[in-house]
Parts: structure tokens; C-alpha cells; sequence
């Protein structure tokens, strides 16, 4: 079954203190279907954000409960407030229910189109138009297509086609099809590009229209069905050594990276599969382990000192400007969908020297603690398994 990877960027209007765009996403728990939604509140600041979220909350709970979408829509245009000047919702909004067969349906009102896009070219997106009649006829599209295996769409709000606007180069806004040959362009040259980086790069372009200050709320968001990315961590000893070499063998499993936390885990992984290991030079750094390499295994780091100073990390949400086994180990995590602890129960005497930190968290509780933190802050599918 292919991942869904959804992502966004987003920038508030330069002097706001919360953006008037608001994003809202929702996985179901078996990874088959992605529902999204992107509410552009009128005008900017707290008034325009109270209407975008409370546009895009509504909007995500209507799709997820299985509304037919057009009637879902229908409510929501109902809820919304008029502007007794402009005449106009009080928010703007897009609409998306990715399924992971393939089958997408999008409803979008006010906001720039969405695009699909397919081995660097944009894919015309059958929309339909209806209105409502009791809301002065205001034109809704709707659209159903189906998305094949490395597709994207993208979709944003106006901030990204308007950005520009007066300017010499762009008298009229950066517009709808510069932002779809920008995209196509950036796919071409990156075909494995990841959705944050796509959604990143696109409000930064909108950005440098406006010499770096954003003129209004930019918001972009990127949908990309592909292969799931599977990332195994092997971390101590099993707790019987008749079992190391089934242990070992999960370097083996195809579709997955590996990556070997603790020397005793490497030594054992080494041993059983008879492959080399080899200290690295690179990356040196006195506050963290070496690392090592070996045949078939993405990263060989130290155990309990390495994955403590991750979980800190992405607890922070930061990663500090130098490269060590800890940063590589986060980049590692944030670029997976799927992780997999295999956590050994085998004791290591280390962890009881009494020279070692106090802090120094044993194994199961700081798995535990980096399960918690890929679960809640990054979306990833976290299993623990133990030997």
C-alpha cells in the first residue's frame, strides 16, 4: 500500500501574530486514507484565523465522518458568516480526501486551484462547477480523479499566487501558472523531492517576490503518494543469546533500512551475519560518540548516550548546526514513515557503571520516550518489538 506524505509551510503576514491561513490534516489509522483541509480567513490576524480554523475544523470532521463532500461544503457555507461590507465569506478553503487507491476528491472555494501533478508535468483536474442557491449562487468546484503511485498535489492559498503584486516583475501577482511551471521545474530536477521540502521551497519563492516580507499569510501544501520508507533500529543485546542470530537477521528484511545502536548490538549483528565493522572518522564530536559502518546498515552509532541526545532534540524541535551520530540519527527519523524499534532485554552491564550520568536513561524508558515524541510531534507509525 503506498504512503500518503502530506505536508505544509506556512508564513504569517509580516506585523501579525498568528497567520489567517490554517491547515488541518487527519491520517486514519491504517494509513489508507488522508483527509486535509487549507482555510484562508479574510483579511489576516486573530479575526481571520478564528474563521479559517473554525472553517477548517468543521470541514476535516464533515470529511472524516463520511459527509458526502459537496453536502459538506453546503454546511459550511451555511455556518459561515457574511462580510456586511464586502459581501464575501469570512474564509476561503480546499478540500481533500486522499484515498491510498488512488481515488482523490477535492471541493475548493476562493483558493487558488489545486494541482496534480505527474513525472514533472501538471495533469489537467476534472473540476465541476455547482452553486448555491441559497448563498447568491456562489460557485463551489468539485473534482474526483484518481492519483497513480508517485503523484502529488499541491494546493495553497492566495498568498502564493498574489505574492508580487505591484511589482515590476509581477504586476498582477505571481499567478496560478507561473506557480505551476515553478513546480514542474523544481520536480524535474528533484524527482524524490519530500512534500515539506516542496511546500518549503514554493513559500520561499513567494517570499522572494516581496524582498522577503510577506504581504499576506502564505501557505502552501504538497500531497505525495509513494512507497513507504521503513526504518528498523536494533538497540541492545537480546535477553537469550540462542536468539542473536534471529536478532541479526533483521538487518536482512528487504524494503527497510537499518540502523545499529550500541557497540554490543553492532558486535552481535557483525558476528552472525559475518560482516565487518569499521570505525568512522567523520563527524567527530566530543559530545557524542563515534559512529562505525557496516555492509547494509545505514547508520552504526552508540546506544543509550546517542539516542538520548536525539529524543532531547526532538523534543526541542531543533537539531544543532554540526553533523554527529545523533543528528544523523534524527534526519534518519524525520525522513521515515514507518519506524521500528527492536528493542534487545538483554542487560548491558554498562548502563550500571557508576561513573556514568545519573541521567543516562536505560533502554525500554527512553524507546518509550522516543516513541511518544516520532508519535506525537511527527506523525511517524511507531511499533516496538522485543527480543
Amino acid at each position: 500500500m503506498p504512503f500518503l506524505d502530506i505536508d505544509t509551510c506556512n508564513r504569517r503576514k509580516f506585523g501579525k501574530t498568528c497567520s489567517g491561513d490554517v491547515f488541518v490534516s487527519r491520517r486514519s489509522a491504517d494509513g489508507s486514507r488522508v483527509c486535509a483541509v487549507l482555510a484562508d480567513g479574510l483579511g489576516s490576524g486573530l479575526q481571520a484565523n478564528v474563521a479559517a480554523a473554525l472553517t477548517g475544523t468543521m470541514a476535516l470532521e464533515y470529511i472524516t465522518a463520511d459527509v458526502e463532500i459537496r453536502r459538506a461544503a453546503e454546511m459550511i457555507m451555511d455556518a459561515l458568516p457574511l462580510c456586511p461590507e464586502r459581501h464575501i465569506s469570512y474564509s476561503t478553503f480546499t478540500m481533500l480526501d486522499a484515498q491510498a487507491d488512488g481515488t482523490v476528491r477535492l471541493i475548493e472555494y476562493g483558493n487558488p486551484p489545486a494541482l496534480h501533478l505527474r513525472d514533472g508535468e501538471s495533469l489537467p483536474v476534472p473540476r465541476k462547477p455547482f452553486t448555491l442557491p441559497r448563498w447568491n449562487g456562489r460557485t463551489l468546484a468539485h473534482a474526483t480523479f484518481d492519483a497513480r503511485l508517485h503523484d502529488r498535489i499541491v494546493f495553497c492559498s492566495d498568498g502564493i499566487t498574489q505574492s508580487g503584486l505591484g511589482t515590476r516583475r509581477f504586476p498582477f501577482g505571481w499567478g496560478s501558472e507561473q506557480l505551476e511551471r515553478h513546480v514542474c521545474r523544481e520536480l524535474v530536477a528533484d524527482p524524490d523531492l519530500a512534500s515539506g521540502d516542496l511546500a518549503q521551497r514554493l513559500v520561499q519563492c513567494a517570499l522572494q517576490h516581496d524582498s522577503g516580507i510577506a504581504g499576506d499569510d502564505i501557505t502552501c501544501c504538497v500531497l505525495h503518494s509513494r512507497e513507504t520508507r521503513v526504518l528498523q533500529v536494533l538497540t541492545g543485546p537480546p535477553f537469550e543469546r540462542a536468539r542473536d542470530a534471529e536478532y541479526a537477521r533483521q538487518v536482512l528484511n528487504p524494503g527497510t533500512r537499518s540502523v545499529l545502536c550500541g557497540g554490543t548490538t553492532a558486535e552481535i549483528v557483525g558476528r552472525e551475519l559475518g560482516r565487518p565493522l569499521a570505525m568512522s572518522l567523520e563527524h567527530l564530536d566530543p559530545a557524542i560518540p563515534a559512529t562505525s559502518e557496516m555492509e547494509g546498515a545505514a547508520l552504526v552509532s552508540e546506544g543509550c548516550i546517542t539516542l538520548s541526545a536525539v529524543a532531547d532534540m526532538l523534543e526541542r524541535g531543533e537539531a544543532p548546526a554540526r553533523a554527529n551520530g545523533a543528528t544523523r540519527l534524527r534526519e534518519l527519523f524525520l525522513h521515515s514513515d514507518c519506524i521500528v524499534f527492536l528493542v534487545g532485554s538483554g542487560v548491558n552491564p554498562a548502563h550500571h557503571d557508576p561513573s556514568l550520568p545519573v541521567e543516562l536513561e536505560i533502554r525500554r524508558t527512553l524507546v518509550r520516550r522516543l516513541k511518544t515524541l516520532l508519535e506525537s510531534k511527527h506523525f511517524k507509525q511507531v511499533d516496538v518489538r522485543y527480543f
